[in-house]
């Protein structure tokens, strides 16, 4: 459901900011108003799983999510409905982070990307079949249906967890609250500031905001450090960052969310309002990438299993390139509709071969211990990125509509992700087989 949503309200958009007498700012802002609200609380929320049960928590986050999708189909302005989607993000926030630590949990090491392959396909099946659902919702019933699609799934989600996922042991360890606090404005000033910057010209205010986060973000590092000598558990223990396929696991993921959760809204104002198409029409042209990623998802995941780290990946990664490029150069050109399965396809390829592997491999040799706060850890960094693509996109499209063009300044958001996947493409290529962490020097070891 959290995966579904930033693909099936990609596709309201143009229908709220008609009906809402939305700009294109604030239009962008119904989306990263949730990834905001999702991306800020993650590295807490990972460790509330631990604290108090995965499944718990992932029950309260379900509660919250559904009440806030039930009130955004009453918003009367633009104003009501962004602030009801900080609340459906915290509530994501909250349940987002609990299936990937039950998987770690639950599956023996060699199973891990079997059963990541199968989450991955569920998640793609929700975010890739996110437009054409939606393109059938807003063209039949109209934008508010689009929300409360949520309620019913939600009730089922609600009802079929608290059947049928295990309690697993919880820790002791309490939450450190001044970590949580400190990591909260880091995120909060940082992410901010990359959404809001080019709104208001980049204004001496928003670099004081920025200054703030990263202030606070060096802060929470010393923190982290100090934890022990507190008498507190580390809310991001630094021991993750001893295991190599982690830390270039999550630059990858930043990547992965910085693109992929920021293509679906250039491609719907594209097609819609350069090509002239209705909701229904540009939704179903979104639908082989759905079909290639869920039909792919789960073979690609065994395969995890069975070949060296990184090789999946790097096809992948170059794939997701490959589409990026095509569906800027197509736009640029205004090529019709009829081109555009070609990246679409390319797209959901890539995506079957990026997501599951990057997960398994980033996660499945961290020690229990480690699992639930690496989970935080690494949905933080695919938020944090989809907030900054989000952000980067949308400026990119607000600065490039009357300039060069609709379809050109579109083109443009989705050419931009290709510089960062260049980096995330490095990373993957330097997975290591045996995920075994580095050792510290005995004088960096706690003494006893």
């Amino acid at each position: 459901m959290t995966l579904l949503d930033q693909s099936l309200v990609a596709v309201s958009l143009p229908q709220i900011r008609e009906d809402l007498d939305a700009s294109i700012n604030q239009a962008v802002w119904v989306s990263a108003a949730y990834l905001l609200a999702f991306a800020v609380p993650l590295l807490v929320t990972g460790r509330l799983g631990d604290r108090f049960g995965q499944r718990n928590v992932y029950l309260a986050g379900m509660i919250v999510f559904t009440a806030g999708a039930l009130a955004c189909t009453l918003a009367p302005t633009i104003e009501w409905l962004i602030a009801l989607r900080v609340v459906q993000g915290l509530g994501g926030a909250l349940l987002n982070p609990q299936p990937l630590s039950i998987i770690h949990r639950i599956f023996a090491h060699h199973r891990r990307g079997a059963a990541t392959g199968v989450w991955s396909a569920v998640a793609s099946s929700a975010g890739l079949f996110g437009p054409v659902i939606g393109g059938l919702i807003v063209g039949g019933l109209g934008w508010r249906w689009v929300f409360f699609v949520y309620v019913p799934l939600g009730v089922v989600s609600l009802v079929l967890v608290a059947r049928n996922v295990p309690r697993l042991p919880t820790g002791a360890s309490r939450i450190d609250l001044l970590s949580a606090a400190v990591s909260f404005v880091a995120v909060l000033g940082i992410v901010f500031t990359l959404q809001q910057g080019p709104e208001v010209d980049w204004a001496p205010w928003v670099w004081a905001v920025l200054g703030v986060g990263v202030l606070a973000l060096l802060l929470f590092l010393r923190l982290q450090q100090s934890a022990g000598r507190r008498g507190t558990a580390a809310l991001m223990p630094l021991d993750l960052f001893r295991h190599p396929n982690f830390t270039l696991g999550i630059g990858a993921v930043f990547t992965l969310g910085f693109t992929v959760y920021s293509v679906n809204l250039p491609i719907m104002l594209y097609l819609q309002e350069a090509q002239g198409l209705p909701a229904e029409l540009a939704g179903l042209m979104l639908l082989p990438m759905g079909v290639v990623s869920v039909v792919m998802s789960p073979i690609i995941g065994r395969l995890t299993d069975r070949v060296p780290p990184g090789r999946i990946s790097k096809i992948g990664f170059s794939a997701l390139i490959t589409a990026m490029v095509l569906f800027g150069t197509f736009m640029h050109l205004g090529l019709g509709p009829g081109w555009i399965p070609l990246p679409v396809v390319a797209l959901g390829l890539a995506n079957s071969m990026c997501w599951a592997p990057n997960s398994t491999i980033t996660l499945r040799d961290l020690p229990p211990t480690l699992v639930g706060s690496g989970s935080g850890v690494y949905n933080t960094s695919r938020q944090v990125g989809a907030v900054v693509g989000s952000a980067a996109g949308g400026a990119i499209m607000q600065m490039g509509v009357g300039v060069i063009g609709f379809g050109a300044a579109m083109g443009n958001a989705l050419l931009l992700p290709v510089l960062v996947l260049a980096f995330g493409l490095l990373a993957v290529s330097r997975f290591r087989a045996d995920g075994r962490p580095v050792e510290r020097p005995v004088a960096d070891r706690p003494e006893g």
